[in-house]
């Protein structure tokens, strides 16, 4: 079993459930990583840049409220598209506070 680690995606879209959040986009951070069973060239690898564009691509178009929300859907399509084991999810503001970076992960 081998691990994907996808660290720093960063990308602007539109997140959250405050007024200005609803029209402007903000910049978000997405971590993630998952486990899969490969073991040598016979098997179907999981092409990681496919994952990421993913990602971004859905965050960009659902225009999700809550970051929980964003990492439930994720998490579900992704390990509907993927034989994924250990997803790990987690999703940061790092400019809508600022004293700290705002996440959430699973």
């Amino acid at each position: 079993m081998l691990k994907i680690n996808i660290e720093n995606l960063n990308f602007s879209c539109i997140i959250g459930i405050l007024d200005f959040e609803r029209l402007n986009e903000q910049k978000v951070i997405v971590n993630l990583s998952f486990k899969y069973d490969f073991e040598g060239e016979k098997d179907i690898f999981i092409d990681y840049s496919e994952v990421a564009l993913f990602v971004e691509n859905s965050m960009i178009k659902e225009q999700f409220k809550l970051i929980e929300d964003a990492i439930l859907y994720l998490k579900n399509h992704l390990k509907s598209k993927y034989k994924i084991k250990k997803l790990k999810i987690k999703i940061s503001k790092p400019d809508i506070m600022k004293n700290c970076i705002v996440s959430v992960g699973n």
